[in-house]
Order: C-alpha cells, then sequence, then structure tokens
C-alpha cells in the first residue's frame, strides 16, 4: 500500500470538498444538513494553521480522503487538546488507510505539543467508532438525540487518547 499525506491548501482542496459534501448529503457522519462552500471547509480544517493542520490522504497516488487536527475548545487551557477528524471515500475503506492516518495525525500531533485527542463521532456510525476503538480511544461522553438529520434523532459520542 502506497500511502502519502499532502498538506491542505486552499489550490487543492476541492477532492477534500467533494468527499466531505458527499457525505454532508448521504450520511449522519456530520451534522451539516446541506452542502458547504469552500471557503466553510476551509475554516473547518484550519487551512494554513501551522499546529492544527490538515491533510489530503492519497492511496497509490489517488485522493482516497482527508483529515484534520482542530482545535478542541476557544480557550487557552485546552491547548495541549485537539479534536481528530478524517473522512475517506466511500471506496476507499477497509484498506488499512484508517490505522494508517490515525498514526499519523497522532506523530503530528505529538510534534504540536498536543497530548490529547478527542473524536466526536455521531453513534450511529459503527465503523468509525469499532476503528477509533481497535487504536485505544476510550469512550468518554456520550450525548443523547444532540441533533436531527433526515428526521432522525441522534446521538453524539466522545473519545479520547492520551499520547
Amino acid at each position: 500500500m502506497s500511502l502519502q499525506f499532502q498538506r491542505i491548501t486552499k489550490e487543492n482542496i476541492a477532492p477534500a470538498l467533494a468527499i466531505y459534501n458527499w457525505y454532508v448529503l448521504n450520511s449522519t457522519a456530520t451534522f451539516h444538513l446541506e452542502a458547504v462552500p469552500q471557503k466553510e471547509l476551509e475554516r473547518m480544517v484550519s487551512v494554513g494553521h501551522s499546529k492544527y493542520q490538515s491533510f489530503l490522504i492519497l492511496y497509490n497516488g489517488e485522493v482516497a480522503g482527508f483529515c484534520y487536527l482542530s482545535q478542541f475548545r476557544y480557550k487557552e487551557a485546552y491547548d495541549k487538546s485537539a479534536e481528530i477528524t478524517l473522512y475517506l471515500d466511500k471506496s476507499a475503506t477497509g484498506k488499512g488507510i484508517g490505522k494508517a492516518t490515525l498514526t499519523y495525525l497522532e506523530e503530528i500531533a505529538k510534534d504540536n505539543n498536543i497530548s490529547n485527542l478527542v473524536a466526536v463521532i455521531t453513534e450511529d456510525n459503527a465503523a468509525s467508532i469499532a476503528m477509533f476503538e481497535k487504536y485505544n480511544y476510550l469512550k468518554v461522553g456520550h450525548l443523547k438525540n444532540i441533533g436531527i438529520k433526515f428526521g432522525k434523532p441522534l446521538d453524539v459520542v466522545s473519545y479520547q487518547k492520551e499520547i
């Protein structure tokens, strides 16, 4: 497997936007209800930020997804923590890309003095929950009926790993 990570820029963000908007329109993995414009995704993934970095995931030379670390909360005492997020193209699952991506982002976090990672996952996203649990993220929170998408009430769970 040839896997590479390329920093997301305003110039190369289009594949990430297409992947994200597929999830917006077809899944409960994100709570956006309508496709987002490029500027919104640029803000979400902190394009150009030195600490909270974002990457296209390249599998055998093709974009297979994107991932990023984002500020956990907007208060300085949380600066040792970050939210970890990854989205894979629907054709790229089951290939070990998730594990490699988590490992890569954990190293980026360590290099940036981040020692706590938090994943926020819709409870019905069993594949994502299973992956985070498999790689030693612990369930630390459960918000009941916190959102509604496609007419369905949704729970959100939080998973944390100290690195």
